[in-house]
């Protein structure tokens, strides 16, 4: 039987900041779910049960605006499994393929469940979901693991309401503000069609937490990201979480519907700029900032030599292959390599224009 944590809202932290010296400045010491993961991960990580060992990744910024965040990991370029062939965003799942009922059990850290106090924010009871957390057995950063909805009710790669909320409320639940979690759709560099969100640690401040942004539907809390690569954004504090999290799945219902591949990066950041009254704002981490990144789809397309462009790529953290594209690679070349991958601006302008009139409908 899986170890289970079960947490409710009151288990959120709030009071997260960032120091002025661009470092981590821990609110408290690590709460019961940081400790919990952590410990679970790395215990495993001791039983030989990942693909290979990861120690301290050698790490550098490169120099630009955008403070890219380059590691070294040539392990993870050879020795992840080989990525399965997807011909569609809305593809099927294959109970033959890969998929993570499938793992060896000792790789699940926990499951979480949420204590709903009687119910939603509007009176009605969740629907039941299991939410499973089990290690990424090729992983990119310290902490790698892997949130699995419902692993038995075999979900294809398309996100849910219930897995969005989970993945906010998992940051939420997190003091460390370098926990990342993220989603890659089929179509963008998703390597398994059964649902899932990564999720991680990353002792590196990125731009993604505090970019300028343009709002685009008030009452929805929908944005436009002013800065490179362009995407959508959503923020939330703890109060706000469902709100948000059906507002998201709007957005990517309607990119899934379009066959529009897409990225996902949920992390600690600033609220909009709209509402930074003084520093004490912009380095606060109180909320959440989710970023949405449509891009062109890659269907059976060779993988870049240097990085792929997906999640973490789109957010600023760049896990290199080998160690000359690590060495050489210059912020130029890391914005001509996504500018590839990424919708051109007017296709992109195009469907801020359909969600923005797709909200104003609902």
């Amino acid at each position: 039987m899986p170890l289970q944590f079960v947490y409710s809202r009151k288990d959120f932290v709030t009071d997260v900041h960032r120091s002025s010296e661009n470092g981590l400045e821990m609110a408290q010491p690590p709460v019961e779910f940081d400790t919990t993961i952590q410990t679970g991960w790395t215990s495993r990580m001791d039983k030989g049960l990942f693909r290979y060992h990861l120690g301290d990744l050698q790490t550098r910024i490169l120099p630009g605006q955008h403070g890219y965040v380059a590691q070294l990991n040539i392990q993870r370029g050879k020795e992840r499994r080989k990525p399965q062939e997807i011909l569609s965003i809305q593809q099927e799942f294959n109970a033959k393929q890969f998929n993570f009922n499938k793992i060896n059990p000792e790789e699940i850290i926990f499951e979480m469940i949420k204590d709903c106090e009687g119910g939603n924010e509007n009176g009605q009871l969740h629907e039941p979901c299991q939410m499973v957390v089990l290690v990424n057995v090729s992983p990119l950063e310290f902490g790698h693991c892997l949130f699995v909805p419902d692993p038995s009710h075999c979900f294809p790669q398309v996100l849910t309401r219930f897995a969005i909320q989970a993945g906010i409320e998992s940051v939420l639940l997190s003091s460390d503000p370098g926990f990342r979690v993220g989603f890659n759709s089929l179509g963008a560099f998703a390597s398994v069609n059964h649902l899932h969100l990564h999720g991680y640690y990353l002792n590196h401040e990125l731009t993604i937490e505090s970019m300028p942004v343009k709002l685009l539907v008030p009452e929805k809390g929908f944005y436009r990201m002013l800065d490179f690569p362009g995407g959508f954004l959503f923020y939330t504090e703890s109060e706000q979480v469902e709100k948000v999290a059906r507002a998201i799945c709007r957005v990517t219902d309607f990119l899934v519907n379009g066959n529009v591949a897409h990225n996902l990066f949920f992390t600690r950041g600033c609220p909009p700029c709209d509402r930074i009254q003084k520093e004490e704002d912009h380095r606060s981490r109180r909320g959440v900032r989710i970023a949405v990144w449509p891009r062109i789809s890659c269907f059976g397309a060779k993988e870049e030599s240097a990085f792929n462009v997906a999640l973490c790529e789109l957010a600023g953290h760049l896990p290199f292959k080998n160690k000359k594209d690590y060495d050489d690679t210059t912020e130029k070349d890391v914005k001509d390599i996504i500018q590839r991958y990424l919708l051109s601006d007017a296709e992109f302008d195009t469907l801020e224009q359909q969600l923005t009139r797709n909200f104003m409908d609902f």
